[in-house]
């Protein structure tokens, strides 16, 4: 047992697991994100439904969406934001590797006539012969990546962007990062049958890598007859690490909000949001 314990709660090497897959597709659990999604009154898998209703306008307004415009909404999740965006007259594309998440979309696309094309999969391995006016990434999807994985997504917006083309996305600050402190928590039954229908009793270890600036949420999830790991990993970045990472993909950045629902950018806000735009 205190071997167990030991493992338990030992640091994990930076990005050495990466278990978003299993999370998201898990039958049970995936069951459990999709319900968090569309409970509108919390941030949790989506913000909540205030924040995204005016979230939707600013990005409608702002990049001008209307007939003749198509936009591509990675991670699209059960279609919160393409629905918004499809209502605007766009042509929208969607893409998410949650089954249950995608079914749903599709089914309410499918009620509202809506003007969405979606797919199941990896974004990572996203390929097409279509190219986009607005390609968004929401909710601060591009942290939970890696250095690799973000670069291999940065140049997927590349080939997929229009030349006069812009991109969307939301990342978390180095402001957001230093009010975190490092977390070991305990409970039977952790966050309430979230990870099983079966009984379990759940670990949470929150690891922090200063010089990094990433955090780990690491689940261990024990049942009767088996035991899993959950990790989540979230990078940090200051405007100025964004602007340096995005150039290296040949992207600049034209344009900084606190989020996206386009509000002042503040150097002590939680989040911030990017407008790329290739450097041609």
């Amino acid at each position: 047992m205190f071997k167990e314990l030991q493992k338990i709660n030992k640091r994990p090497a930076l990005y050495s697991q990466y278990t978003a897959q299993a999370l998201w597709d898990d039958e049970y659990i995936s069951t459990q994100m999709l319900d968090t999604h569309l409970d509108d009154s919390i941030d949790l898998a989506s913000r909540s439904g205030e924040f995204m209703a005016r979230s939707a306008k600013w990005i409608i307004d702002y990049f001008k969406l209307g007939a003749g415009v198509s936009v591509a909404d990675f991670g699209c999740g059960p279609g919160l934001y393409a629905e918004k965006f499809a209502d605007s007259g766009a042509n929208v594309f969607g893409i998410d590797f949650s089954r249950r998440s995608i079914s749903y979309a599709k089914e309410v696309s499918q009620k509202n006539k809506s003007n969405i094309e979606y797919q199941c999969g990896n974004y990572l391995n996203f390929k097409s012969d279509k190219k986009y006016n607005l390609i968004t990434l929401i909710y601060c999807d591009y942290c939970a990546l890696n250095p690799d994985q973000r670069k291999t997504l940065l140049s997927i917006f590349y080939k997929h962007l229009e030349d006069d083309g812009v991109v969307l996305f939301d990342v978390y600050t180095e402001a957001s990062f230093d009010m975190k402190d490092e977390v070991v928590m305990y409970d039977e039954n952790l966050f309430e049958g979230f990870w099983s229908n079966e009984p379990y009793f759940g670990f949470l270890n929150m690891f922090k890598y200063d010089e990094e600036k990433v955090v780990v949420d690491k689940y261990t999830i024990i049942e009767e007859k088996r035991i899993r790991e959950v990790f989540n990993w979230l990078k940090f970045f200051t405007l100025q690490t964004i602007k340096e990472e995005v150039a290296l993909s040949g992207f600049s950045v034209v344009d900084c909000f606190s989020d996206v629902s386009g509000a002042p950018f503040d150097k002590e806000s939680e989040t911030m949001a990017l407008v790329l735009k290739k450097n041609n």
